[in-house]
């Protein structure tokens, strides 16, 4: 893939990571927790691991983070993002690498590694390790929105495939 070709896919993927973050913005949270959401766009980041690399998709998921972060958030969001979706990342991308795992595995295990990533950074900034207690809600909803973008992205990777065959294997 040529330099322009790159920044052309870094460029779309990541403004659709972000315009997906900010539609989640209008759907209704159905759940009585605080801080739960879908993840949509964690289905950009799982179409570009399995398409591409490792690299890339890490690269599209920190610009989404702090760009989503800097428009509709503050530094607090960024610091808890940036910690559950690290943590999620490796664990997708190294649960992927296993070949243990299919797409709605390592969407779920993401999912929970995410919600993880950002208790575990919680406990250090409110210096209170007794936030511990959310962990089972948060696992919970990890497996739940897990397999809600996992199967969203299995069914994104088949509808690319239709619209141009032989370019999202793997």
């Amino acid at each position: 893939m040529s330099f322009s070709e790159k920044i052309a896919y870094y460029g779309v993927f990541t403004a659709l990571a972000i315009a997906l973050c900010f539609a989640e913005r209008f759907i209704p949270q159905p759940f009585a927790f605080p801080g739960i959401k879908l993840g949509l766009a964690n289905i950009v980041v799982l179409v570009t691991l399995y398409r591409f690399n490792g690299k890339f998709a890490f690269g599209i998921s920190v610009l989404r983070i702090i760009i989503t972060g800097l428009l509709f958030g503050g530094p607090f969001a960024i610091i808890y993002s940036l910690a559950g979706g690290t943590l999620s990342f490796a664990v997708m991308y190294y649960a992927k690498k296993s070949n243990i795992f299919g797409i709605i595995g390592v969407s779920v295990l993401g999912g929970v590694a995410h919600n993880l990533g950002q208790i575990i950074i919680a406990c250090f900034i409110v210096e209170n390790i007794g936030l511990l207690y959310y962990t089972p809600i948060l696992i919970i909803s990890g497996l739940i929105t897990g397999v809600i973008t996992g199967t969203a992205t299995y069914f994104t990777r088949i509808g690319l495939k239709q619209i141009r065959p032989g370019t999202y294997e793997s």
